[in-house]
């Protein structure tokens, strides 16, 4: 019987490439310290506004339909694409709106210090002009989804591939510190995340085509509950 050879194409080659680099950025072993960031949730949690697998699916869903999820891919796109042209003052624009969309301490510590350890990293690691430009153009800490915008232009990664990587780890971050914090089982953290998937596919999409002047947020609790995390008397979570 005859076999047939399937051979790899050079773009195939490339995806495989490009995926690869996108799963060790954003893989939880990655030196950004992701796993220490809750995103205001430890205090909902000790709220009482999460208790459960479907709270916490409910209060995830908003995170990437309505708030800092969103608005972070939205942010990823616009660096993305300033980084492709070479456009250091549009790059240093969407920069410091990012830094400044930040809406509480805790919150801003936790992109700046993501974006600064991926920056660090990264360039010794995954080293690309585009990484160069960004700290060319701008001196402070850069937000998280910035850094990982500039990076995948840099070394030609599809950015609709970079934004919904970025969005399923922001969105199994959150889940497995629901895991942690309630506490939850693995299996209710995997049903989680297979049904927040949908969400993740809508906003990756809408990232790609939105504004920066049609961003906005609507997710009042999760910075509320973000400030109060900042007092909170026992935590397991930076933010």
């Amino acid at each position: 019987m005859a076999m047939t050879i399937i051979t790899t194409t050079e773009a195939e080659a490339r995806a495989g490439a490009d995926l690869y680099r996108l799963m060790t950025w954003l893989s939880p072993s990655y030196p950004v310290g992701a796993y220490t960031y809750s995103h205001g949730l430890e205090a909902a949690v000790e709220a009482g506004l999460v208790c459960d697998r479907a709270t916490t699916a409910t209060w995830v869903e908003g995170v990437l339909r309505h708030g800092g999820a969103r608005a972070d891919a939205i942010l990823l796109a616009h660096a993305y694409d300033a980084a492709m042209r070479a456009d250091g003052p549009a790059l240093r624009g969407v920069a410091e709106l990012a830094n400044a969309l930040s809406p509480t301490a805790e919150i801003a510590l936790e992109t700046t210090a993501q974006g600064a350890a991926f920056i660090e990293v990264t360039k010794k690691a995954w080293p690309c002009a585009a990484l160069d430009l960004l700290a060319a153009v701008w001196h402070d800490k850069p937000a998280y989804p910035v850094a990982i915008g500039v990076a995948a232009a840099g070394h030609g990664i599809a950015r609709e591939g970079a934004i919904h990587a970025y969005l399923h780890a922001f969105t199994a971050n959150l889940v497995s510190a629901a895991v942690r914090i309630i506490p939850l089982g693995q299996t209710d953290g995997q049903l989680m995340t297979a049904s927040l998937a949908p969400a993740v596919d809508t906003v990756a999409l809408e990232a790609g085509t939105t504004k920066l002047e049609d961003m906005g947020t609507a997710t009042l609790m999760v910075d509320i509950c973000s400030m109060n995390h900042e007092t909170q008397y026992t935590r397991l979570f930076r933010s």
